[in-house]
């Protein structure tokens, strides 16, 4: 089962690529301009997420695939690389995989001379583990 966290992390990949989501069974689409403010999550980007989490948003789904949103939260599927992208894809616990990846329609991807779709980075948090290493290192000697 895909928690809510990677989903969110599944769809913030996504967006990064130009991948909408469509809410309102279809009617509309979302596509965040900035995914990331600072080393967080943007604003708009959890504006998305919490409308996508919504009942009044009705199906949602990203943008080439046939799952939506809701059933990737239930126990019947996961989230697995894709063999061909190493992006996140839905696959059904039991069943049938599904058709193709979001990424069949990407002209030009995979693309490895550029970076990969990322998460936020905690850089405060980093800074002070490289700090507390290099300090454990400096009492042994």
């Amino acid at each position: 089962m895909a928690s809510a966290l990677e989903v969110k992390q599944y769809l913030a990949h996504w967006f990064q690529l130009g991948r909408k989501v469509y809410i309102h069974n279809g009617n509309q689409a979302l596509l965040p301009s900035r995914v990331f403010s600072s080393m967080d999550y943007s604003m708009e980007f959890e504006q998305c997420w919490d409308l996508i989490l919504s009942a009044r948003s009705g199906e949602c789904y990203l943008e080439d695939t046939s799952q939506t949103i809701a059933e990737l939260l239930t126990p019947q599927w996961e989230l697995v690389d894709c063999a061909r992208c190493s992006m996140l894809i839905p696959l059904q616990v039991a069943g049938i995989p599904s058709e193709h990846c979001p990424c069949i329609n990407l002209p030009h991807w995979p693309n490895l001379d550029v970076p990969t779709p990322r998460l936020p980075v905690a850089v405060r948090s980093k800074l002070t583990n490289m700090q507390e290493r290099l300090e454990r290192l400096a009492d042994d000697n």
